[in-house]
């Protein structure tokens, strides 16, 4: 069941499958980057010039799967630095195995690296490679249409915005009709703070061992292309105790968290949910939510709707039991609570005034989990009731929805700690949907998310989710494995739809009938 995926995984990454699967990582900091690298250099033991050349080597055995084709021109810019070494090293073994390959070295300073350095001499120059000095000034260069554009002047330990004639000569590349390929990180790109300022604009980056946290950030998606990260052997003992609040979700983490069911269990054992939601235009709301909750795994589902939704439900979801509320379009009354694991509430709910009490009562009674969505967190915002929000719940704003609850802020760096702040002053988890959904824990850790893609940037999407969720609280989750495990088989029941039909033609609807096939995947 596993290698289906991994072959789904090849076909569609070019539209949304990036660097999936592989096991667990962390996001770290240039500097514990660099840290990392000194302490595999002195404890392997390994030469920084042998560590260079293992890299570079990986680079190449990923670049040959990708353009097996030794017609194509391959034109390499060098910087000064390290990132500059891997260049000159990556350009020696793609000539040894006959690629046409062209070094442009950037003349950006005198101070060059001592590894930089060695790969020069390196460099066979009379066996087939080109190189040429690009100083200060320099006439752009010509770019044959067509060809491969390696970009190697800025590495991740850049510490100010590139300027000048080499921002100049950025986005000349940028221009060209070529593919063109980072090393590490795009030139001009920071990985760990807001970058205003020109950038290389990779179709692909190759990361060394553990992506940057700017690879997740949305503003950076132009620049940074489609990733992949691979392994060039780091000390695996030093990565585990570099502390960092930033996770990349994977298989093995789920792996973790998901508990099998008991032979001799009953519904009763998988808990009791309460959904409060619809309206008289947004009954589908409750239905997607409804079905997800099910799906996911819940024992029973009581939907607490507008009596308008009473027939709809019934029909549409006979599985789950319907409370009708007093009103016929709107909710406006709650239910006793003490019958129920979790309750989830906002999909399809509106913002009648009666709706709004309704909410504030559960605010100020509810004992079990919430899992806090859509039109709940937009009463919540505009009543400005983010601190009656209960100890240990669960939201899922999208971004608009965020920036409600928490303010805007001036970049998605700024956004990032913000969410971390809240999670943490609020003692609630918070999911910031998007690619890479975020979840920010109350500990302050955050866990981006490894599965889904633009299909699901769909009408009530965010309804699944959340009857995922509740599903999920309802059978004894924590709230954080609740979130993490929650959006991974969303993301992963995503791509089994959009595999199967096409990103374009997926509906909330395909998610929810997938999550038996993800439960399958991540079971195998």
């Amino acid at each position: 069941l596993v290698q289906p995926i991994l072959v789904l995984q090849k076909k569609f990454a070019a539209s949304f499958l990036n660097c999936r699967y592989f096991s667990a990582m962390k996001i770290i900091t240039p500097a514990q980057t660099r840290a990392l690298d000194a302490h595999t250099i002195a404890h392997e033991p390994i030469a920084s010039l042998d560590l260079m050349e293992r890299a570079s080597l990986t680079f190449v055995r990923w670049f040959q799967e990708q353009f097996p084709s030794t017609d194509t021109p391959v034109l390499i810019f060098c910087g000064i630095g390290n990132n500059g070494g891997d260049g000159l090293a990556i350009a020696r073994l793609l000539s040894e195995s006959h690629y046409a390959v062209q070094v442009f070295c950037c003349q950006i300073s005198p101070n060059t690296s001592p590894d930089f350095q060695a790969n020069l001499l390196r460099l066979p120059t009379r066996q087939g490679i080109q190189k040429i000095d690009l100083p200060l000034d320099a006439p752009l260069p010509t770019i044959p249409t067509g060809s491969i554009l390696i970009d190697a002047i800025f590495g991740a330990g850049l510490n100010r915005p590139v300027s000048g004639y080499w921002a100049e000569l950025l986005t000349h590349l940028n221009t060209q009709k070529s593919t063109r390929i980072a090393i590490d990180i795009p030139s001009g790109l920071f990985a760990h703070q807001a970058t205003t300022t020109t950038t290389f604009q990779a179709d692909f980056t190759f990361s060394f061992e553990l992506p940057k946290l700017a690879f997740f950030l949305p503003e950076n998606a132009k620049a940074v292309g489609h990733w992949v990260v691979h392994s060039i052997g780091l000390s695996p003992s030093y990565i585990d105790q570099l502390k960092t609040p930033y996770h990349f979700i994977q298989a093995t983490d789920i792996e973790a968290i998901y508990r099998k069911r008991a032979r001799f269990s009953h519904k009763g054992t998988y808990g009791h949910v309460l959904h409060l939601m619809g309206s008289k235009s947004k009954v589908g709301a409750a239905l997607l939510a409804g079905q997800a909750c099910l799906r996911s795994g819940a024992g029973l589902l009581t939907i607490h709707a507008p009596e308008v939704a009473y027939p709809i439900l019934q029909i549409g979801l006979p599985e789950a039991m319907v409370s009708t509320d007093p009103e016929a379009d709107t909710l406006s009354t709650l239910l006793d609570l003490s019958a129920y694991k979790a309750i989830g509430c906002g999909c399809g709910i509106g913002l009648a005034t009666s709706t709004i009490i309704m909410l504030h009562e559960l605010l100020e009674s509810a004992q079990q989990p919430l899992v806090l969505d859509a039109d709940a967190l937009n009463i919540i915002a505009k009543q400005h009731w983010q601190e009656r929000i209960p100890r240990g719940s669960i939201l899922s704003p999208h971004p608009k929805e965020f920036e409600r609850l928490f303010g805007k802020t001036n970049n998605q760096f700024e956004r990032l700690e913000r969410l971390r702040e809240r999670a943490q002053a609020l003692q609630c988890t918070i999911i910031l949907k998007g690619a890479y959904t975020c979840i920010a824990t109350p500990s302050g850790e955050c866990f981006f998310n490894s599965t889904g893609n633009p299909g699901m940037a769909t009408a009530g999407s965010g309804d699944v989710l959340t009857g995922i969720l509740t599903g999920l609280l309802s059978q004894g989750y924590s709230p954080v494995k609740t979130a993490i495990l929650g959006v991974y088989l969303h993301g992963l029941a995503g791509d089994l739809a959009a595999a199967k039909m096409s990103p374009e033609a997926l509906l909330a609807g395909d998610i929810a009938r997938h999550l038996g096939a993800a439960y399958r995947l991540i079971t195998a």
